[in-house]
């Protein structure tokens, strides 16, 4: 049983959340607080195995009840749940603590995807250790739990475990090619070759995304011959 905490000033998502939590996915136990200034408290007698908080709350907002839990506990995953995802609102989320965030609004599935591969993280030792993992420029890629982690801002952006392989076998050769057709053999199933290449090519896309913020990492196609990740150290 996973123990929650849910810090929520809005009673109908807390209900939402609790109950989608509880009665759909099922495994958790959700205690709840409205406010960062009864958040604190209710972390301190119930020990929680993860946070998630809404930022923009009364009398004490997420952020300075995540700075003031960190200053005691640099291990319980924090996740923020927030309409507040403007860059400069994500940067300070992560500099006082955070592990992830995720945009309201969502599902209970969606959150409970974040939360298995946080806990994931925590029990593998991989949020403390930077040794294990596919190191890509400022992200630590680690293909097992689909995820990357920014070794800089502390965010962690989850992948689809299509996207963690592609990732994998591309930096298990970085800065060598990778022959189109080893990946679509490995990742598709070639009988649709047309399908298959134009749906390779939208992976490529998304991938280049992640890395929008790191000119160290750079995803290349090599015309007629593969693809090429090409990582500056």
């Amino acid at each position: 049983m996973i123990k929650l905490l849910l810090v929520e000033d809005d009673p109908n998502l807390r209900y939402m959340v609790q109950t989608g939590l509880e009665d759909i996915i099922g495994g958790y136990e959700v205690v709840t607080a409205s406010n960062g200034a009864e958040g604190l408290e209710v972390w301190k007698a119930t020990d929680p195995d993860i946070i998630i908080s809404d930022i923009d709350m009364p009398m004490m907002d997420g952020f300075e009840m995540v700075e003031h839990i960190r200053k005691m506990d640099g291990d319980t995953p924090i996740l923020f749940a927030s309409a507040l995802t403007s860059p400069r609102d994500v940067k300070q989320g992560y500099k006082l603590g955070a592990n992830n965030y995720v945009k309201k609004p969502f599902v209970a599935e969606e959150l409970d995807a974040h939360i298995q591969a946080l806990l994931k993280m925590k029990e593998s030792g991989k949020m403390r250790n930077a040794n294990k993992g596919y190191r890509l420029g400022r992200y630590l890629l680690d293909s097992e739990q689909a995820c990357m982690k920014d070794e800089e801002t502390g965010e962690l952006k989850i992948l689809t475990h299509r996207e963690a392989d592609l990732l994998r076998l591309l930096a298990e050769s970085k800065n060598e090619t990778v022959r189109r057709e080893v990946i679509l053999s490995r990742f598709w199933n070639t009988e649709d070759d047309y399908f298959a290449s134009r749906s390779l090519d939208v992976f490529v896309t998304k991938l280049r995304k992640l890395f929008d913020n790191e000119p160290r990492v750079e995803l290349k196609t090599i015309r007629g011959v593969g693809l090429r990740l090409e990582v500056t150290e």
